[in-house]
Formats: structure tokens, sequence, C-alpha cells
């Protein structure tokens, strides 16, 4: 079986889908960005469950879950990017996010994930680097969902992710 992936373009947080891949931070217990907004909008479920989780946090290039309380999705996958500006500017990390999500909707059974562009934000990672990581760990990833999302906030962002699907 092979894996559609498509580009969209919109706020992660309103699409019906079985997950939805939030780009977290080590301490598990919210944050800014992408989020911050899973968190605002899934309510305060989300972080009870994060902490029952993670009590010790995640490690950077790994992935877990929880609920997705008050959000249209099943669940949330939460992986930790690498921060660019502290260092961590190896690519295979950055891909190992979007790998260790896709393992964890296998063994949730999700068949339909939608992602962000983990690290393109605050992390300092460029929409390039991002998007180039996602379309080779997701192409190169065997499992078992149908239906990949990748989630550009703009329109440029969308653009982007479509350019590298051509």
């Amino acid at each position: 079986m092979s894996t559609t992936i498509s580009a969209v373009q919109g706020d992660i947080t309103t699409l019906e889908v079985d997950a939805i891949v939030n780009a977290a931070n080590n301490a598990m217990r919210g944050g800014g960005g992408v989020d911050g907004a899973i968190h605002a909008a899934g309510g305060p479920d989300v972080l009870a469950d994060c902490i029952a989780r993670f009590p010790h946090g995640l490690a950077t290039g790994d992935a877990g879950w929880t609920t997705a309380g008050d959000l249209p999705a099943r669940w949330i996958i939460h992986t930790v990017g690498p921060n660019r500006h502290a260092g961590q500017t190896d690519p295979d990390l950055l891909e190992s996010c979007y790998r260790r999500s896709l393992e964890v909707a296998d063994e949730l059974g999700a068949r339909e994930v939608a992602f962000p562009l983990i690290g393109a934000g605050v992390y300092g990672w460029s929409k390039t680097d991002s998007v180039a990581a996602a379309v080779r760990a997701v192409r190169s990833t065997p499992t078992a969902v149908e239906r990949v999302l990748l989630v550009g906030y703009d329109a440029a962002a969308r653009d982007e992710i479509e350019s590298a699907l051509r």
C-alpha cells in the first residue's frame, strides 16, 4: 500500500483526521506556535495527558501520543523537533520526527495524519528544509497510514510543499 501525500493550507487544529502532529518541545507542557495553538484548541485534557504520559518530557526526534481533547482529530501525536538555534542541525534528527510520528500513527491504527512543518518556526529550520525532510521521511518510511497531509499555515508554505511533491 502506498501513502498519498497532499499539501494543505490551513489551521491544523481544525482538521478532521485520525491524528494531527504537534511540533512540541522537550518539556511536553505546551509552548508557542503550533504547540500553543494545539494546546489551546485541545483544552486542558491535552496538557493533563502530556503530564501523565510524559512526566520527564520527550527526547528530540522522538514522538508519542495523547488524547486530542476538544479537537476534531482523534489523537495528537507529539514530536520534538531539533532546535537549530541550539546547535541541533542534523537533518536526520528532523526526519526522525516524521518517521517516529508515522510509527506512532501505526501503533494507534491511524490512517489519515496531518503534519505541520516541524522545526520551521521558532526552532529555526527553513520551510524548504522542513518540507524536504517531511517528503523524504514519509516516502521512505514503511507505514499503514494511507494519507499524509502536510499542512502549511499560509499560501507560501503550501506552495513550497506542492513544489517538493512534484
